[in-house]
């Protein structure tokens, strides 16, 4: 029965992370962690493995939608993601194991993720009535890649709507463009942090059918995204992310205020 909450969780959270460039973590993460379902670091590592597999599907299967991949900055942003993660795991073990407590660890988490959340929402709400920038300099886009791939580790939700976030502003990339180049970059991010948690042996305890329903239930998400991008517009694309947005602040600050009273 889990089995099939979990799949059909990572299908909702997937559809729309394809369709806005959030991965689904973003999602997943807070979702699950709100039922309570699985440990803290079990969602963590399940939801990055999840996002990796849909992120890989929604590319392949929109690489001729016309949107515009910007490999040369996006390649940058990716190998930065990619140390960033490394840094992003490290300090996620080093919480983990500094407080030795799930429940402290998901405070933590659900704080950062608030915070960022809200942040990027009022980011999206008055993005046009403030300046962008067109970052060209590629040290400076793997600078910003290391910041995006600590995010992402450390709260195991893939990139998300920061990289999105990021994008619009550093790079001023349209809607549709900042999903397809946030998924590219969420590729990269996710394989250093999964691969460093194997190397390291600091893979949390899962169920295997627990990690394949969510696998499948990420790449269905990917396939349903695509297919609901294709009918909508830029303008569709951020009013959707801003519901989003606003959903994941409550959801957030409902998972601060589960973790630390109740």
């Amino acid at each position: 029965m889990l089995s099939v909450l979990l799949f059909f969780v990572c299908l909702l959270a997937s559809s729309i992370g394809a369709v806005v460039g959030a991965g689904g973590g973003v999602i997943i993460k807070p979702v699950l962690d709100m039922l309570g379902v699985l440990p803290v670091s079990t969602v963590s590592f399940c939801a990055g493995c999840t996002v990796l597999g849909m992120s890989l599907c929604s590319l392949v299967r929109n690489r001729h939608d016309g949107v515009k991949l910007q490999i040369k900055t996006s390649t940058a942003l990716a190998i930065g993601a990619v140390g960033g993660g490394l840094l992003g795991k490290w300090l996620f073990e080093l919480v983990r194991n500094g407080f030795g407590d799930e429940r402290m660890l998901g405070a933590i988490q659900a704080i950062c993720l608030t915070l960022i959340t809200f942040g990027v929402f009022l980011y999206i709400c008055n993005k046009n009535k403030l300046p962008s920038m067109h970052v060209n300099n590629l040290l400076a886009a793997v600078v910003i890649g290391v910041f995006l791939g600590v995010i992402s580790s450390f709260l195991g939700i893939g990139g998300g709507t920061s990289n999105v976030a990021v994008l619009f502003f550093f790079f001023s990339m349209d809607a549709k463009e900042a999903a397809k180049n946030s998924l590219y970059i969420i590729i990269f991010s996710q394989i250093s942090s999964i691969f460093t948690a194997i190397v390291t042996g600091s893979v949390p305890s899962f169920e295997v059918l627990h990690l394949i329903s969510m696998i499948f239930g990420g790449i269905g998400g990917a396939l349903t995204g695509a297919a609901i991008s294709k009918k909508i517009d830029n303008r569709g694309v951020e009013k959707i992310l801003k519901i989003l947005l606003l959903a994941l602040v409550a959801l957030d600050f409902y998972n601060v205020i589960k973790y630390i009273f109740i």
